[in-house]
């Protein structure tokens, strides 16, 4: 008892982290939380799901080769799936990233190899 299990807040230290580590305060991260929980309700993100809602927006785009050059920048810890953490930080440096963030971003996704080349 009087441990957090509830997946509808983030824990201290993971808020913690991402205030750190984005440009969101943390009734902004809450919210992100809230409407990804809703989205991915076991907290991952996988391929599969990445498909379908890129499929939906962008009816005519290749949703396979974006979500591998996604999944290959943003799935950090390559587990294969984006957890909340990657996900905000993508949306971070995507949304409000500095020209250099968002080029150092645009670069990684098509540096299929990881060579830097």
């Amino acid at each position: 008892m009087g441990a957090q299990s509830s997946k509808d807040r983030l824990s201290k230290a993971d808020v913690d982290f991402l205030v750190m580590n984005t440009r969101y305060d943390e009734n902004t991260i809450q919210e992100w939380y809230r409407g990804f929980m809703a989205d991915c309700p076991d907290g991952k993100l996988n391929t599969t799901a990445f498909m379908k809602i890129y499929s939906k927006c962008f009816p005519s785009g290749n949703a396979r080769e974006f979500c591998d050059h996604v999944f290959r920048t943003f799935d950090s810890d390559k587990n294969g799936f984006i957890d909340f953490k990657e996900f905000l930080l993508a949306i971070d440096v995507t949304s409000s990233g500095s020209p250099e963030e968002k080029l150092n971003w645009a670069f990684s996704m098509k540096d299929v190899d990881g060579n830097g080349w």
